[in-house]
């Protein structure tokens, strides 16, 4: 895997994305390749005691202990029906490493981000774990919410109210913040945390097509309307519709917009990622769930735009 990744990079901006698709019982999933070091078959797994349920304990590979998260438990599905088919799938997200224990490995599968569609209503169940359905011609398959999963096992991996308060006492601000992120639960831990931090001037949107249909809405007015508006954008990179580096492009080469600020605020930037983010123009980029970091970053962009 980690020696082909070189082959099936994207082009930064192209709104597309490369799955691996892998099964769970009779079901398809997809896991973004972005967050694929590796897969591996499985290796023999040490106990931890007191582990989450969801655990099965910890692998070494390499010198680095990771831990098996079983995503059959997860999902609540049965476990492997035939476990000589079984994967570890070795991802790094919000800056750890983790194996997901999957039932098979089939294809690397290119889609846009316009085939990824929002659960509905009626499955809220399913809603819980995952990022949207993907509409592919010989069916469908569920790209799942890989960070809300490792949250979930370990809090402490996701955003902290209690570090944007020991940051100390803070002024209100009334610079404009427009926020795409497609998680619920995390533009509610934004709103919380930078709300702490003074930013309580914050419009959200659940994905890049929605944030872009805002500004380019603002944009066609006046640049003055900009400056009246909008202070600092703040984007998820995978969300439905339309992924955070093509709305960051667009920005970017949209002449009443591309001075205004944008953070890429990410559980995919890596080091090895980082690239793509300049590519498209960021003005910052933050791995998630680095909150003390985003919020520096936005005091930095406030205050020199004063």
């Amino acid at each position: 895997m980690s020696d082909s990744k070189s082959n099936i990079l994207l082009e930064s901006g192209t709104n597309e994305l490369e799955l691996v698709m892998f099964s769970i019982g009779h079901s398809t999933f997809g896991i973004n390749v972005l967050k694929v070091r590796e897969i591996i078959n499985p290796l023999p797994i040490t106990d931890t005691p007191n582990g989450h349920p969801n655990v099965e304990g910890v692998i070494r590979l390499r010198q680095e202990v990771i831990p098996v998260v079983d995503l059959a438990k997860v999902l609540n599905m049965p476990p492997s029906g035939q476990p000589e088919t079984d994967k570890f799938i070795i991802s790094e997200l919000n800056k750890m490493k983790v194996a997901f224990h999957v039932h098979s490995v089939s294809r690397i599968h290119r889609i846009s981000w316009e085939q990824i569609e929002k659960p509905s209503e009626l499955s809220q169940g399913m809603q819980a774990q995952t990022i949207g359905i993907v509409k592919m011609d010989e069916g469908m398959a569920l790209l799942l919410d890989f960070e809300k999963i490792v949250v979930d096992i370990s809090p402490e991996s996701g955003l902290s109210i209690e570090k944007v308060k020991a940051m100390g006492p803070r002024q209100r601000s009334l610079k404009r913040i427009v926020i795409a992120e497609d998680s619920a639960i995390l533009r509610k831990l934004l709103q919380d945390t930078l709300s702490e931090a003074g930013y309580d001037q914050l419009t959200f949107f659940e994905n890049g097509r929605l944030a872009w249909n805002y500004l380019e809405q603002i944009s066609e007015k006046d640049k003055d309307e900009v400056e009246k508006t909008v202070d600092v954008i703040i984007t998820d990179i995978e969300m439905p519709q339309m992924d955070g580096h093509h709305l960051t492009r667009r920005i970017k080469e949209s002449p009443e917009l591309n001075q205004v600020p944008v953070i890429i605020f990410s559980s995919l930037i890596t080091d090895d990622l980082f690239h793509k983010g300049e590519i498209v123009g960021a003005d910052a980029q933050i791995s998630k769930p680095e909150i003390v970091q985003l919020v520096e970053m936005l005091d930095q962009f406030i205050l020199s735009n004063e």
